[in-house]
């Protein structure tokens, strides 16, 4: 059945199947859209090319050139996802990928490209196929092209992961073989701490050798078993997680190490690993009362609350460090170009990530970027002549990516207040970073 381009407005849909004809009409409208985005990223990397490198606006040599696609891929500027993914309002990192799939399709991927743009493939299995053969060679992406794109937009997601792996496998036989014995490198075990829920509790991930999980869930199950046998009232699932933290802690007084007497002995003399989070308290969390009282988690900009803290501080295994109260409000200076400690630290509290449009990385792995530029900087373009000093207003943590961007090329930015930004794209977006995030003001 066709889809009616100019269907009645929602509000005068009186029937069943006139809310479907509305919303399969704003569902093509929605995917014409996304295939539109990905012919605009296109055009983009066309006009980012290294062949632009000439014309761009940085310093000569301070911009590099990046393969963002597979082999036979144009290359592009070190720098040319930025500013799109700050027009689009993504991070760098999303612009990139997207970048690097739209460019997949449009140069390694022609009949799949070709099925995006007819509408017989949605743009975004268009690009899951994209993503798939960015590592293969030219002959194997052109191989996957042939015999993906004439069932990328009939099968479900499952089985297209499916068909386009057998793609794989049957171009290379002998790179099957070889990515089979080195699966081992797939294995992982992630402690999802960039997402922490009030309750104080993250998400784990993994994938383990089969042995080593049958051993794993055998522990944590007799663990949990325990557990219950000593009285613990929680739920079965509950337990589990209390095992897994025991042993974690090498403090579970239950025989669940097989390892010999004296191997075991010597691990449980081994301190584990040192994790630091640092929390920030208000004066009323510390004193208690009545209420509900929170605690900012600086390391995930995430909310817990302070009796959560309590339970972590009360941990034998927790070595609580009282850092001195930092006034946010007060400025410092000095003549030096090297920023101190305390001016840094205050720097990072105030903004906890980077200032660049919807960056996301921590403010203590970043660069303490001088907004205008000391006199003893030895990079950056030449200016009209004015210089900043080492000194709070002009200060501002920047990810070394962003750093490098704001160095060598045309982005620039103003400070307003501690904790707000004005970013200038090369080509004139306006921004405003503040602590509410980012937004397009002209």
């Amino acid at each position: 059945m066709a889809i009616d381009p100019n269907p009645a407005p929602l509000g005068e849909c009186d029937s069943p199947a006139a809310v479907l004809a509305f919303v399969r009409s704003r569902r093509a409208v929605a995917d014409q859209a996304e295939v539109e985005l990905l012919e605009g990223a296109v055009a983009w990397a066309s006009m980012h090319s290294v062949d632009s490198l000439d014309d761009a606006a940085c310093l000569p040599g301070a911009e590099g050139e990046v393969a963002i696609a597979g082999p036979g891929a144009p290359l592009v500027t070190e720098f040319a996802p930025l500013e799109l993914g700050a027009a689009l309002g993504m991070s760098s990192d999303a612009a990139r990928a997207m970048l690097g799939e739209a460019v997949e399709l449009a140069h390694r991927l022609p009949k799949t490209w070709a099925a995006v743009r007819a509408g017989t493939v949605p743009a975004w299995r268009g690009r899951k196929v994209a993503a798939s053969t960015l590592s293969l060679p030219f002959d194997g992406a052109a191989y996957v092209d042939q015999h993906v794109s004439p069932v990328a937009g009939k099968i479900g997601y499952a089985a297209l992961d499916r068909v386009i792996e057998e793609a794989r496998v049957r171009f290379d036989p002998d790179g099957a073989e070889e990515k089979r014995r080195a699966a081992a490198d797939r294995r992982h075990f992630d402690l999802d701490t960039g997402r922490v829920s009030f309750g104080g509790t993250v998400t784990v991930d993994g994938e383990l050798d089969l042995a080593d999980a049958l051993d794993l869930e055998g522990a944590v199950a007799r663990g949990a078993r325990v557990l219950g046998e000593l009285g613990c009232q929680e739920s079965l699932d509950v337990r589990r997680s209390l095992a897994v933290g025991e042993m974690a802690r090498r403090q579970l007084a239950l025989d669940l190490d097989t390892t010999p007497t004296e191997v075991a002995s010597l691990s449980k003399r081994c301190r584990p690993r040192q994790v630091v989070i640092h929390v920030h308290l208000t004066e009323a969390a510390i004193a208690g009362g009545d209420g509900l009282h929170l605690a900012r988690v600086e390391d995930t900009r995430s909310f817990v609350s302070a009796d959560q803290v309590k339970t972590w501080c009360a941990s034998p295994d927790a070595q609580v460090i009282v850092k001195p109260v930092i006034d946010l409000a007060g400025v410092d200076h000095t003549d030096a170009y090297e920023v101190p400690d305390r001016m840094a630290e205050r720097v990072r509290l105030n903004n906890p990530s980077c200032v660049f449009p919807w960056c996301g990385r921590s403010a203590r792995r970043a660069d303490t970027d001088h907004v205008v530029r000391h006199r003893h900087e030895r990079e950056g373009p030449p200016g009209d002549g004015e210089y900043g000093e080492t000194t709070d207003p002009n200060l501002a943590p920047l990810c070394r990516t962003h750093h490098r961007a704001k160095t060598h090329t045309a982005w620039t930015y103003t400070k307003l207040d501690e904790t707000t930004y004005l970013w200038r794209s090369p080509n004139g977006i306006h921004l405003r970073r503040d602590h509410t995030g980012t937004t397009i003001v002209g």
